[in-house]
């Protein structure tokens, strides 16, 4: 997925925080836009080539992760971490406004 640019990014962030109290509340502005839009499951491949499916996407104390499956398996993989597939699933332009907003 071509990123988007830093303009669009930057509106995005703006789009997501708008209530946000403070830095600390600004994580949760951006996992609810992803909650709300990302288009899961989807499949993707992650860790050393192995196809998962992106069942959801969880916040935790200090990110975001997404839970991928593979049969019984389960893991749980940092957002900033995740390949995305192409093409990318509907909503991935809030992974790139979450990476942005981490620095990635």
């Amino acid at each position: 997925m071509a990123s988007k640019g830093n303009a669009a990014l930057e509106a995005m962030f703006e789009e997501a925080t708008v209530d946000a109290y403070g830095d600390d509340e600004q994580p949760t502005g951006l996992f609810t836009m992803i909650e709300e839009h990302l288009a899961v499951p989807f499949t993707t491949t992650t860790v050393l080539g192995v196809e998962v499916t992106v069942r959801k996407i969880d916040p935790t104390a200090d990110s975001v992760v997404a839970v991928c499956a593979r049969g019984r398996h389960r893991q749980r993989i940092d957002l900033l971490d995740l390949p995305l597939p192409t093409p990318a699933p509907d909503g991935a332009a809030w992974i790139d406004a979450y990476r942005h907003w981490a620095g990635r």
